[in-house]
């Protein structure tokens, strides 16, 4: 088996490549457009644009951020994109190595950057992108399922992702204002990504998720940035605490466990 430098290398640069993807996703999916057709094209000018102009990062550094054809600015948001992504698979190569869940947790990661920069955005969580999302990860966890006979871990986490998908829409039913419909949408596959690494991490990402939730919530009322009433992104909590029962999960729970916790 290659070296796990090899493996973080690789996942690094399918990152990069797909971030390009999730950037076309960003886009067309809350505008109800195809991601598919048609080519990108300049949103100024509309010029279609070419091959050498659609390298992940590279390009718009090439460029200057602006576009080859009529100067218009390319937002950052397209490298940044790129980059996070590419980190985020970097460091998800990092946490499982060789192992046959990966594909999962690189595509739950990749719904995830999507969902969370729609939801900065618009306040919103397309059902377009969950439901694809929660279907592949449900595949994708299948597979280490039948290679390593962790049939358990399988049927544990969709017990877990039906009781995301319950505690959700019971506090969406007692509060809609607060909770949002597509966050309940969004609750199950968070609970498979969770639940196939055991009940410690469902309960590590719920706490972080609330916990960061509160903290930002806090700061942004305290400097006047929300109203106190004002809607607030929460999947992108959802997203924030499951990446930290995800890559720094093991750590922290090591950590309680030795203190007794």
């Amino acid at each position: 088996m290659p070296p796990l430098g090899v493996l973080i290398v690789l996942s690094g640069f399918f990152g990069l490549a797909i971030g390009s993807f999730l950037n076309v996703v960003i886009y067309r999916v809350p505008r109800q457009e195809s991601v598919i057709t048609p080519p990108s094209a300049c949103p100024n000018c509309g010029t279609q644009i070419e091959t050498r102009d659609n390298i992940p990062v590279l390009s718009w550094l090439l460029l200057r951020g602006r576009c080859r054809h009529c100067q218009a600015r390319i937002s950052w948001q397209y490298p940044a994109i790129e980059l996070l992504t590419a980190g985020l698979f970097a460091g998800l190569a990092a946490r499982f190595g060789w192992n046959w869940a990966l594909p999962a947790y690189l595509a739950l990661f990749a719904g995830l950057t999507a969902l969370s920069w729609i939801d900065v955005e618009r306040l919103l969580l397309p059902k377009a992108i969950i439901y694809p999302l929660t279907v592949t990860v449900a595949g994708l966890l299948l597979v280490p399922a039948g290679v390593y006979g962790q049939w358990h871990s399988y049927w544990v986490a969709w017990a877990w992702a039906g009781a995301w998908f319950v505690v959700f829409y019971t506090l969406n039913f007692a509060s809609p204002r607060l909770l949002g419909f597509g966050d309940v949408r969004l609750a199950p596959v968070l609970g498979l990504g969770l639940g196939w690494l055991g009940w410690r991490y469902v309960f590590l990402g719920f706490f972080a998720a609330n916990l960061i939730g509160a903290v930002l919530g806090i700061a942004l009322i305290a400097t006047k940035r929300i109203e106190r009433q004002q809607r607030i992104p929460y999947g992108v909590f959802l997203a924030l605490g499951t990446a930290v029962a995800v890559y720094w999960g093991p750590q922290i729970l090591g950590s309680l466990s030795s203190s007794g916790l």
